[in-house]
């Protein structure tokens, strides 16, 4: 799995912008047991709380990606970040949709490594915890890293998005 296209896209793209994980080392892509379709079964697999788990959300906003990075803890409130950003229009994207333009599938969307950047926001509750764990893309990987490294590698704007 490892050699998994998408997987070494988002290693590549970590290992580009020198990406770290809460500790301070270099991010890296792991492989867990089995996929893992949620934050909580995320946040199970990894022995962290679902808080601690960026989910990679993507919407269709006005017809264009709108990649959320939210706490697992949460959801993201539509009508409200859709007012927020000047969106008349903020549905969750069909799966077509973000493989368009993530090549990944759901359940394994990274916040890096698609075929072009995408619009990112990144949610602030995220910041309380020291190490955060992404999908790597596919929905059996992620990897470590830290709200603020979040925030550099997308170019993503920091929101409250619950």
């Amino acid at each position: 799995m490892q050699s998994h296209p998408n997987v070494r896209a988002v290693q590549e793209a970590l290992d580009a912008a020198d990406t770290r994980d809460g500790a301070g080392r270099p991010s890296e892509v792991r492989l867990l047991p089995e996929a893992v379709h949620t934050a909580a079964a995320a946040a199970e697999a990894l022995g962290v709380g679902v808080g601690a788990i960026a989910n990679s959300l993507v919407f269709a906003a006005d017809d264009a990606p709108l990649l959320v990075l939210t706490s697992g803890a949460h959801r993201v409130d539509t009508a409200g970040l859709a007012a927020s950003l000047g969106i008349t229009h903020l549905r969750r994207a069909t799966p077509e949709f973000v493989r368009q333009h993530t090549g990944q599938v759901i359940g394994g969307v990274a916040p890096l490594g698609h075929p072009a950047p995408l619009r990112t926001l990144v949610d602030t509750a995220l910041e309380r915890y020291d190490e955060v764990w992404a999908a790597g893309g596919v929905p059996q990987a992620v990897f470590p890293t830290t709200y603020a490294e979040l925030v550099r590698i997308t170019a993503g704007t920091p929101t409250e998005v619950a």
